[in-house]
């Protein structure tokens, strides 16, 4: 079976892009497109696939200028052509769900989101950008949306990540979509028998609607030690926020073992961001520790209130100082127990996830031989 794999852009190696892997675990001869492709950063990732680009690779310094050009995005999809392929699965957060395929190609499309910076996070984003920004997401955006649509309505069957996605894509592309929830890397994330250490860990990308200004905000009002992990667009912003507050640690990017070591020590991983999903919360319960996370979004989905975990109920520093003083209280008690944090997360397996995936595609496989 000639398979495609359409994933929006490879640019940096974060959630989408462990999914993608998951996908090549099952259809491991696939061929994958996408709209743009950084081969360094991608490092030894999809090195033994076929990689079909888009026109927009073209452009000079496509990688990094990529997000300025939504407005090109679905002219660029479009044009791919998969006459001869017996499958297209999308992974899509953006417009790589919008390709067209041809009748007898079955269309499955994962979604990681709806475009949230064309509906439910429109006016954050706008809000955040410069004069110059604002005035084309008012001028495109509304092509755009409708483009979404549209888009949505070509796709056989949607799988959605958690039922906080479905609702989405049934609020904004009136589509139904099956759930089928991601699966967590228990080979790669373990617990330790070492003691736990005093500090936070914030692991992320970071990006605005992470909030990791939050935790930050937070312990350095608490004199809590805070270990954050990752970098991107905001990392000189949180450092000026922390305004080098000795109990406040960035480590950059950092390898997987330098991760890992900080998993498995943290008293609890502060989750700041109303996540789709959220690979990170299920990482850190594999690891034996709990979450203090936002309580919107696929965090309810994935921590166990008093259990594995507790939520904070509104995106501000003192919300989370709170409820880091609450976890604190409750973690004194023994609430918190690895043995069932584990048992949760391993809930989340791997072959859990392709049983349920691969049914929906052998489905609409067989739907679609009618058409």
């Amino acid at each position: 079976m000639k398979v495609a794999i359409v994933h929006d852009w490879l640019v940096n190696y974060g959630g989408a892009e462990l999914f993608v892997e998951y996908l090549l675990k099952m259809y491991p001869n696939a061929d994958i497109y996408t709209l743009v492709y950084d081969k360094k950063k991608m490092g030894n990732h999809f090195l033994n696939n076929k990689i079909y680009t888009s026109k927009i690779q073209k452009i000079p310094f496509s990688s990094k200028i990529y997000t300025k050009l939504l407005k090109f995005m679905p002219g660029a999809f479009e044009a791919f052509d998969f006459t001869g392929y017996d499958l297209v699965i999308c992974s899509s957060s953006s417009c790589a769900k919008g390709v067209i395929t041809p009748p007898s190609v079955p269309q499955v499309a994962f979604i990681h989101s709806p475009m949230r910076y064309a509906w439910d996070l429109f006016f954050d984003y706008r809000k955040r950008s410069g004069k110059l920004t604002r005035f084309f997401m008012n001028k495109w955006m509304p092509q755009i949306r409708q483009w979404d649509y549209i888009s949505s309505q070509r796709i056989d069957t949607i799988i959605a990540n958690s039922k906080y996605i479905a609702r989405r894509i049934k609020k904004f592309w009136n589509r139904d979509a099956h759930v089928v929830y991601l699966p967590v890397d228990v080979s790669r994330f373990s617990p330790t028998d070492a003691p736990v250490e005093d500090y936070y860990v914030a692991f992320s990308r970071l990006v605005p609607y992470k909030r990791i200004d939050l935790a930050v905000s937070a312990c350095k009002k608490l004199g809590k030690k805070l270990v954050v992990i990752g970098g991107g667009s905001e990392f000189d912003n949180l450092k000026k926020l922390a305004d080098n507050d000795k109990n406040i640690v960035f480590t950059g990017r950092a390898s997987d073992e330098d991760v890992l070591y900080h998993l498995q020590r943290c008293k609890a991983l502060l989750f700041c961001a109303e996540e789709d999903f959220g690979f990170v919360p299920l990482e850190v319960q594999a690891c034996g520790r709990p979450v203090i996370a936002f309580g919107k979004g696929g965090a309810l989905e994935t921590v166990i209130d008093n259990k594995t975990g507790i939520f904070f109920e509104e995106q501000t520093p003192d919300s989370l100082a709170d409820a880091i003083l609450r976890f604190e209280e409750l973690d004194k008690n023994g609430t918190f127990q690895k043995e069932a944090i584990l048992k949760h997360a391993n809930s989340f397996t791997e072959e859990r996830f392709q049983t349920e995936f691969k049914s929906l595609v052998d489905k609409t496989i067989e739907y679609t031989k009618y058409r």
